[in-house]
């Protein structure tokens, strides 16, 4: 039986921080909540690097907008 986990499509939030800029801490709040997709094994997070590379690109695509606490109504 194969096992269908591959270790190319996942990276940890240090990884996650230093290719988008944002906090390993960011990272683990939004894996927490769910924003994110991702996994935890033991006391650390795997992140689902496409799922890292949408959250970025959304981020940066609402500029200033994404402190507008209006913005989800």
């Amino acid at each position: 039986m194969t096992d269908p986990f591959d270790p190319t499509e996942w990276i940890t939030t240090k990884e996650a921080a230093e290719l988008t800029g944002y906090s390993d801490a960011r990272f683990r709040q939004l894996a927490g909540s769910g924003a994110i997709t991702a996994y935890k094994r033991g006391r650390d997070w795997l992140l689902n690097k496409k799922s890292v590379l949408e959250w970025a690109n959304a981020m940066k695509r609402l500029g200033r907008q994404k402190r507008v606490p209006q913005r989800g109504q």
